[in-house]
């Protein structure tokens, strides 16, 4: 990373941690844009340098993990089963979590409690879900346009693994989000599809 790189992701960053304690504290609507600039120490153009909206603050740190998330997936052993392959790509999402909980539960209570912010994240879900299934066609051999299992695949993953980080929410992190995720991956498609 460069000087100049480096400076972006930290003013990035005490923008994104600035807004994280706002919001955690007050709320995602009564906190706003002028509230996060002032605790951060920028301006309001440097804000919108960096972000789009308020919203962008927060499903940022969630954007990158769509491509992560693809590549893990077609970076996945031939041998196993989609479900498989899905379930264990989806440790791009789970680390991330895993290596800031605090942060993490933080911004996951935040999304999943307001509809604005799980709009957002919604949106970007379906774009991970359009290339989940693809890449699990590619493995499968089939056509996505005939074949419904591909991105059926997909779309239940995406379900389980939301439903296990709503519980994981739930419970204040105690129990670990991979045994949510794989308790939901195991009713959903059984031992055996995994």
């Amino acid at each position: 990373m460069t000087l100049a790189e480096r400076k972006r992701q930290l003013v990035r960053d005490e923008l994104t941690e600035a807004a994280l304690k706002l919001l955690a504290s007050q709320g995602f609507e009564e906190t706003t844009i002028d509230q996060i600039v002032a605790a951060a120490g920028v301006s309001r153009r440097t804000f919108f340098r960096y972000f789009r909206s308020k919203e962008d603050v927060i499903i940022e740190f969630l954007g990158h993990l769509g491509t992560k998330l693809r590549d893990a997936l077609a970076a996945r052993p031939a041998a196993e089963t989609p479900a498989r392959a899905l379930r264990e790509a989806f440790a791009v999402f789970t680390d991330t979590y895993h290596h800031n909980p605090e942060k993490s539960i933080r911004l996951a209570r935040l999304t999943l409690g307001s509809p604005a912010l799980m709009a957002r994240y919604l949106e970007r879900q379906t774009q991970w879900r359009a290339d989940a299934g693809a890449e699990l066609a590619r493995r499968m051999k089939v056509d996505p346009a005939t074949d419904l299992r591909p991105r059926l695949t997909a779309a239940v993953g995406f379900a389980a693994f939301d439903t296990a980080l709503t519980c994981w929410v739930d419970g204040d992190g105690d129990q670990d989000l991979n045994t949510w995720l794989d308790k939901a991956f195991r009713i959903v498609f059984g031992e055996t599809g995994l």
